[in-house]
């Protein structure tokens, strides 16, 4: 019997345990499920035969060290910062192991060490990264093999609230880590289009924005991620014109969302004093210049010149950042605080469905004629739990577990899905659970 020792049972594995718990009946699996709460990894369970629930605390070396000796796989579902743990250990224990997270230095570093020890290190093979990579490389290579050259490549990816639940003025809600969304595109962005190289700081990240109409989910705009030109060497590209990666939201957001950013209210690098004493509008307040004659309310119109009954300002005010709400964290950023704002307005209610929406834009040359194909994916939600995030990151990893110890995947080292060996046999078994892009020439 074969062990798959999965560590971390939160909302984001959901997917992937029931698939593999569900493949361990065919397989004759064990399916270790590991968590630091124990109630969490069996409810997980299910009480299901081939299961097993367990306590689990990733920083104890020895208990590591024993559950992960006693598997012949290894899943990390971890925050991204504690996968080195595991790897190392997967490593001298001549283990594989399976992440949804981008490769840290850290983990590139065991490279060698790893094809010594005979085990891959697949990562970035959830969501994005991941689902992106594997539907991208399909058509890349596609391209390639037809003969034809590739001179633009533009990816977008975003985790939104399902049509039928869309029912605030920002259209949004969190489908993800909030805190990540708070701190999105924090950075410079970089990107290259037509042969020359754009960067775009912070600070106007969010005033330059492309539109697209995406198969029958709506219309949406994308900003640029912070680097799109680190897949470059991944993906065989160095010599294209043109490449941009950008994250997905609604049309209108991005607008109102630099505001925040604007006045400095999603930024992290300091605690504000006395934080816990802190209305919402007091908290505004603090960014908004100096006023002794206008309200709150007032100062904020007149700053970004709009109206007190313009749709700008009702987004604003539905959020609560004009209400006299506390948030009472004490030593809070900017960030943190406004993460607790938003948390109370934008999380998933329990009957809500969400959305996760992915479009990729080629453009080659077939006998000096241009051609321009989308390959697009709308993925939606079955339930607060069963959510479209949970199938876009869970599935991928649970799949590729499955190639792993069946032999269908044999590379060693540390790896990523830009492989054909990897995403052709993981985007068969996508499609074969729902899981499907559409391409069209346009």
């Amino acid at each position: 019997m074969k062990k798959v020792l999965i560590i971390g049972a939160g909302r984001s594995a959901t997917t992937l345990i029931n698939y593999l718990l569900k493949e361990s009946e065919i397989n004759n699996w064990l399916v270790t499920i590991a968590d630091y709460n124990l109630n969490l990894a069996e409810k997980a369970a299910n009480n299901h035969k081939n299961s097993n629930p367990i306590k689990f605390d990733v920083t104890n070396t020895l208990d590591r060290e024993k559950e992960i000796s006693q598997s012949d796989i290894v899943v990390s579902m971890l925050p991204a910062a504690m996968h080195i743990l595991v790897a190392k250990d997967c490593v001298k224990l001549k283990k594989n192991l399976v992440t949804a997270s981008y490769v840290s230095k850290e983990i590139q570093a065991l490279n060698n060490s790893a094809i010594e020890s005979g085990v891959i290190l697949l990562n970035e093979i959830g969501l994005d990264p991941g689902i992106d990579h594997l539907s991208a490389m399909k058509v890349i290579d596609q391209v390639k093999d037809d003969g034809y050259k590739l001179t633009s490549f533009k990816s977008f990816c975003g985790g939104l609230v399902h049509p039928d639940y869309d029912n605030n003025p920002w259209n949004y809600k969190f489908t993800w880590n909030p805190r990540n969304v708070i701190l999105a595109g924090q950075g410079t962005a970089q990107y290259i289009i037509n042969d020359n190289y754009k960067y775009i700081s912070y600070s106007n990240l969010f005033k330059r924005t492309e539109s697209m109409e995406i198969l029958d989910a709506g219309e949406f705009e994308g900003y640029a991620n912070r680097d799109s030109l680190g897949y470059r060497k991944d993906y065989g590209l160095d010599n294209i014109s043109t490449l941009f990666r950008g994250t997905l939201r609604k049309k209108g957001f991005s607008k109102s969302w630099n505001k925040f950013v604007q006045l400095g209210m999603t930024d992290d690098s300091y605690q504000i004093n006395n934080s816990e004493d802190l209305s919402n509008k007091e908290f505004l307040n603090l960014f908004l210049p100096k006023n002794e004659i206008f309200s709150v309310e007032e100062n904020f119109c007149n700053y970004f010149s709009i109206s007190l009954d313009s749709k700008e300002f009702h987004k604003f005010n539905w959020l609560g950042i004009f209400s006299d709400y506390k948030s009472d964290i004490k030593l809070a950023s900017p960030a943190k605080i406004l993460q607790h704002i938003t948390e109370r307005k934008w999380s998933l209610d329990e009957n809500d469905k969400d959305m996760v929406v992915m479009q990729h834009q080629f453009e080659y040359l077939d006998n000096k004629e241009i051609k321009k194909l989308k390959s697009s994916l709308v993925v939606f939600g079955d339930d607060s739990v069963n959510t479209a995030m949970a199938k876009t990151v869970g599935l991928p990893v649970a799949i590729a577990v499955k190639l792993i110890l069946n032999n269908i995947i044999t590379l060693k080292g540390v790896q990523i899905p830009t492989k054909k060996e990897i995403y052709s046999p993981v985007l068969k078994e996508l499609a074969k659970n729902g899981i499907n892009f559409i391409e069209e020439l346009v």
